[in-house]
């Protein structure tokens, strides 16, 4: 099976590699064609659907895997979030979410003012290119839960759904 990421992002490609160890992955710097941060369910979620449809459009005899993740209010709160879409070589799209984790409350200005959430976190822990590495989940989960690991999750979810209904 050969498998297209939509996305250059090393956490993004050895998430796939992960749950699919078996396919040729091959990875392409996809546009999402949304906010360079995504906030909100419905457009981290259209973010990855873009990716994978997108991905589809260069690569019609693969499987075609979109991740993005994005931030979301939930009861005054920011909130983590994250989302994947799965296009399979024939055109069915399948969609998952996955974790969510409460982010410092002093968050929400930044983002509001426009910043990315990986630009926050790389001068909240002063250190560059963490979502390249264990992402923000892994530093408010004392490094219990990596950002591939929450990809992983959500790779995990597109591949049983497709799995499932390709029966």
């Amino acid at each position: 099976m050969r498998i297209v990421i939509g996305s250059l992002n090393e956490t993004k490609i050895n998430a796939v590699k992960k749950v699919f160890p078996e396919a040729e992955i091959i990875a392409d710097s996809i546009p999402s064609n949304v906010s360079a941060q995504p906030i909100g369910d419905e457009e981290t979620e259209l973010g990855a659907i873009n990716r994978a449809k997108n991905a589809h459009h260069f690569h019609q005899n693969s499987v075609c895997i979109g991740l993005e993740g994005g931030v979301m209010l939930h009861r005054g709160e920011l909130l983590l979030c994250n989302w994947g879409a799965l296009v399979t070589a024939d055109g069915k799209t399948y969609t998952a979410s996955g974790a969510r984790i409460k982010l410092p409350n002093n968050f929400k200005n930044k983002i509001e003012q426009g910043l990315e959430l990986s630009e926050i976190m790389d001068n909240y822990i002063k250190k560059k290119h963490i979502r390249h590495h264990e992402g923000a989940i892994g530093i408010f989960t004392n490094g219990r839960m990596l950002r591939m690991d929450m990809f992983s999750h959500v790779v995990t979810l597109l591949r049983g759904q497709m799995e499932y209904w390709s029966k």
